[in-house]
């Protein structure tokens, strides 16, 4: 028996008794054209290492198998690892399952134990309550994956790619698009999803940009979009009034009676870099009047 001669999704949710849980924020995706479809836009997957978060019964772990990738399964909802480990079964050595949050496991870890020296793309059906969350700890943390194809709201995947002065554009749009290059691949109606949402979907791919920046740059950028977009209405020199206002924007070569909404990421980046320069002189200032 091969993963191609396994029962359709449903048949196994039946048979096991299971349905979604309303408060994992679970949606499941059973049509496996579809699942197939999202593995081929997550690009050659070949011997490439994938991590999936919460793989549920497993249709889009299918799709990954079937791509040839070797898949890292992080499930929190226990009911459905015996779906998992059968699946593991007719794929030996390629799929790995792990019970636990998300939110809260070490990727680089796990990445030594099961996949040492390799890096590890994501792929993944992300439940609807944790998607943002799990893209900022992605964006931000010591895990950085090459590429990151993934299933959000449509909503929340229009926020990751607004262009700057639209309507979605904040400070979700600043870092993902500051770290990563970032586009909506592939749109679905809440249909295609057990049990239907009340929104519709879409899947993002972000590219990591090839220079990261570091993590003091990184927090400084997260804290000038966090009250750059905090009082949208106010202009910059309000807005930042407490990280330096109008001396902090004229410093980044910003108009400080600008509004977040119309500055370009470009524009919050050197934000960030005035103000960790700021920050840096104020500390070396600070360093030589307590050694006179």
């Amino acid at each position: 028996m091969t993963v191609d001669d396994l029962p359709p999704l449903r048949k196994s949710l039946s048979a096991a008794g299971l349905a979604a849980k309303k408060h994992f924020g679970q949606h499941f995706l059973l049509d496996l054209n579809i699942c197939r479809k999202i593995a081929r836009l997550a690009g050659p997957l070949a011997g490439e290492t994938v991590i999936e978060v919460g793989p549920g019964p497993g249709g889009l772990t299918q799709a990954l198998l079937e791509a040839g990738a070797r898949v890292i399964a992080v499930e929190k909802d226990a009911r459905f690892l015996p779906i998992l480990d059968d699946l593991a079964k007719l794929a030996p050595g390629r799929l790995t399952v792990i019970e636990g949050d998300a939110l809260e496991v070490n990727e680089l870890a796990i990445l030594s134990v099961h996949a040492p020296g390799r890096p590890a793309h994501v792929v993944a059906n992300l439940p609807y309550n944790v998607g943002t969350p799990l893209l900022v700890k992605w964006l931000t943390g010591p895990f950085r994956p090459p590429t990151m194809t993934l299933m959000f709201q449509k909503e929340v995947a229009g926020r990751i790619t607004a262009p700057v002065g639209g309507r979605d554009y904040g400070r979700l749009a600043v870092l993902a698009q500051a770290l990563c290059e970032s586009r909506i691949m592939l749109d679905l109606p809440a249909r295609a999803f057990t049990p239907p949402p009340k929104v519709h979907s879409a899947v993002v791919e972000l590219i990591a940009r090839p220079e990261r920046p570091s993590e003091a740059m990184i927090g400084a950028l997260q804290s000038v979009a966090r009250h750059g977009f905090g009082q949208r209405r106010k202009m910059l020199r309000s807005a930042l009034r407490e990280l330096g206002g109008a001396s902090l924007c004229l410093a980044a070569g910003i108009d400080p009676d600008a509004r977040a909404q119309s500055v370009p990421v470009a524009g919050f980046l050197a934000l960030a870099e005035a103000l960790l320069a700021r920050d840096a002189s104020g500390a070396s200032r600070r360093g030589q009047s307590s050694s006179d």
